[in-house]
Parts: C-alpha cells; sequence; structure tokens
C-alpha cells in the first residue's frame, strides 16, 4: 500500500522513477514473503536430506508418525515399507552402502494446508555410488507420515 501512495505522489513527468519503482514491486514483495512461504514442513524436510547425507539414522527416523509408510521406487532398495522399524533398517541399508556422502539439492517445493503439508524435492546423493531421487515428503500434526523415494537416474 505504501508503495501505490508514492506512486500516486510521483510528478507526472517523472516516469524513470516510476518504472523503476513499479519494475522492483514484484521483487519486494517476493523477497519481503520469501521467509513467510518456507513452513515448518519444509524446515524439517531440509533436516532430514541433511541427517540421510550424513547417515544419521536416528534423526531421520525421529519424525515418524503413526504408521509411516515408505514407498521406494527403484534401485536396490525397490519396496514399500510400512513401520518405523523396517523403515529404519532400509534407511541403514541405504546409508551403510553409501557411505560417506553429500546432498546436493535442486527444485524444492512445499504445498500445505490446515490438514497438513507436502515437500517435494530433487536431490542428487553422493557417495560411493549417485543416487538421483524425487523425494515426496507428507506430514500431518508435525510427523512425517507418508514418503515417496523415486530413484530418478537422468535420461539417455
Amino acid at each position: 500500500m505504501i508503495a501505490s501512495v508514492s506512486l500516486l505522489s510521483l510528478q507526472q513527468g517523472d516516469h524513470t522513477m516510476r518504472n523503476s519503482i513499479l519494475m522492483a514491486l514484484p521483487l519486494a514483495f517476493l523477497v519481503s514473503t520469501g521467509a513467510a512461504l518456507a513452513g515448518p514442513a519444509m524446515d524439517m524436510a531440509k533436516t532430514r536430506i541433511e541427517a540421510i547425507a550424513k547417515g544419521d539414522v536416528a534423526t531421520i527416523t525421529k519424525d515418524y508418525g503413526k504408521d509411516p509408510s515408505l514407498a521406494w521406487i527403484g534401485g536396490p532398495l525397490d519396496g514399500t515399507y510400512a513401520s518405523e522399524k523396517a523403515i529404519a533398517e532400509v534407511w541403514t541399508k541405504f546409508s551403510t552402502a553409501q557411505g560417506e556422502q553429500a546432498a546436493a539439492v535442486g527444485d524444492v517445493w512445499e504445498a500445505a494446508n490446515p490438514k497438513g503439508a507436502t515437500v517435494a524435492a530433487n536431490v542428487v546423493f553422493a557417495g560411493k555410488n549417485k543416487v538421483p531421487v524425487l523425494y515426496i515428503m507428507t506430514y500431518r500434526d508435525g510427523k512425517l507420515v507418508d514418503e515417496i523415494w523415486q530413484v530418478n537416474p537422468p535420461a539417455k
């Protein structure tokens, strides 16, 4: 609203300043709302990706809600896992197989409403092997309830 008042008060002949302000408004909006766009699920997903890269299975599994599920699609761990114990075993296998690794995070986006939030991220985990994944995490009441680990090799 302040910007619109300032625009109205500019002199008719000062088009350069008015155009500069008009062009800067979208950027100012994005900068001022950027922090508000990332929610708690995005923060939890970031922490989770970092824990996976470190092989920290205790941190990876601490946020699961009741009856979590993991759909691992592709690669040697392909399957559906539906208990905290089974999921912890999968993460342990992955961490052991990969050894020390780094995570290169590409696009990340979040969709949220009062019932829950879903975070999707394109990530490449690079350890003994490079494992590119589309990783989708669904949170309800601050707990991870469902995740999809889609191995996503580049097209040849």
